[in-house]
């Protein structure tokens, strides 16, 4: 007896167990239901005009230095004003011995009495000579050696004024007073001392304080980098714009200043050069000397695409992207490059165009080519115009793309 065909084989159990699933009233399990897709956050790009910043590091100068020298010599009586306080241009600082200078003044004006009681006896003699020579009197010669006698009595006058000058000059200087108004340092020298006209020391130095310096460095090739964007119209110049300063703490500074002064000369130890802004100091809080930083402005970009940082991946080389929702919902990731941080935001510098949505919750979720969807992020509150700041080379830098 022949086998049944293999075919045969195979059906009929199947068929058996359709009739025993029918008969038991039981169907097949349904197909597995498709996920609804992730739900993510995305920031759709939008061009805006930001003020491109950079953060320098500084010291504080004085606006005026002025020492206090001695312009004659002796010995110091006394010190006439309190150390470290604040003083005003022509307050007396210090008296000297002035028992000379006086001496030398009194004589000095008891040689112009006599000098003047000199010139007044020449002067009718010499009036009534001329008359006499008229009338032939005396001779030419001797009217001519009067008018010489008299001529000699008013230049005795006039010396004579001008030892008077010069003693009330050196009496005046006996007491040494403040060049300009500011705050002066301590005293080197004490109450007995010796000074002299020549001496290398200063007795104090006076600082004027407000307004104040603020010396900042830039390095020549951030320089080149900004001409070069000025250049290609990526940069706008940012004039008149007030200067930031930030203290030592971090805190900001009440008073902005204004830059006034970029040198022409490069440091060739550091490659870098000065940048000098004027800063109010009425409380004469900022002191020389000081570490300060200062947000200067760079330029100004038009059309700018900003990226919150939690938005951007980096991979180990450091190439910079990110994940953006497309038009078909879908998720792709696009490689793209960041100029700098602008407040908790990346400038972008290619890479997106705008109306771009890029995703910046959820992305712990989704995978490429995944379908996602995309809800707006709330819009931050009220917020002060974006700056870009570059970091200090001496701060703790953002990390550059």
């Amino acid at each position: 007896m022949s086998s049944p065909h293999p075919r045969f084989r195979r059906t009929v159990p199947a068929l058996i167990v359709s009739v025993l699933l029918a008969a038991c009233g039981q169907s097949a399990p349904p197909p597995p239901a498709v996920p609804p897709p992730m739900e993510v956050t995305v920031v759709t790009l939008q061009p805006q005009t930001v003020t491109l910043t950079r953060e320098l590091p500084g010291r504080t100068s004085p606006h005026l230095v002025a020492e206090v020298r001695p312009q004659v010599g002796g010995i110091v009586k006394a010190r006439l004003f309190t150390e470290g306080s604040r003083v005003t241009a022509g307050q007396p600082l210090y008296q000297l011995d002035d028992a000379i200078p006086r001496a030398e003044q009194a004589t000095a004006r008891a040689a112009l009495v006599r000098a003047q009681a000199a010139l007044d006896s020449a002067r009718p003699k010499a009036d009534r000579w001329a008359e006499l020579a008229k009338s032939g009197n005396v001779s030419k010669q001797d009217n001519e050696n009067m008018i010489a006698a008299l001529r000699q009595a008013e230049a005795d006058v006039v010396a004579a004024k001008a030892v008077v000058d010069r003693t009330n000059v050196i009496l005046a200087h006996a007491r040494i007073t403040a060049p300009i108004t500011g705050r002066i340092g301590k005293s080197s020298v004490t109450q007995g001392a010796l000074v002299t006209a020549n001496q290398a020391d200063a007795l104090a130095t006076v600082q004027q304080l407000d307004p104040i310096f603020v010396d900042v460095t830039q390095s020549s090739a951030e320089l080149l980098e900004l001409r070069r964007q000025f250049a290609a119209s990526r940069l706008e110049q940012a004039r008149n714009l007030p200067v930031t300063i930030l203290l030592e703490d971090g805190s900001r500074y009440q008073h902005e200043g204004k830059l006034t002064f970029t040198d022409v000369t490069v440091d060739p130890g550091t490659g870098s050069f000065l940048l000098r802004v004027v800063v109010p100091n009425p409380d004469d809080l900022l002191l020389p000397g000081m570490y300060v930083r200062a947000v200067v402005s760079s330029g100004v970009r038009q059309d700018a695409l900003l990226v919150p940082q939690q938005g951007i991946a980096r991979d180990p080389k450091g190439n910079t992207s990110v994940m953006v929702v497309g038009a078909d919902g879908k998720v792709a990731v696009r490689p793209m490059r960041v100029a700098q941080t602008v407040g908790d935001k990346w400038l972008v510098d290619d890479g997106l165009r705008a109306g771009d949505r890029v995703i910046v919750e959820g992305l712990q979720k989704i995978r490429p080519g995944v379908p996602v969807k995309a809800t707006e992020a709330a819009p931050a509150g009220a917020a002060p115009p974006a700056t870009g700041t570059a970091p200090a080379p001496s701060a703790p830098a953002a990390t550059k793309p």
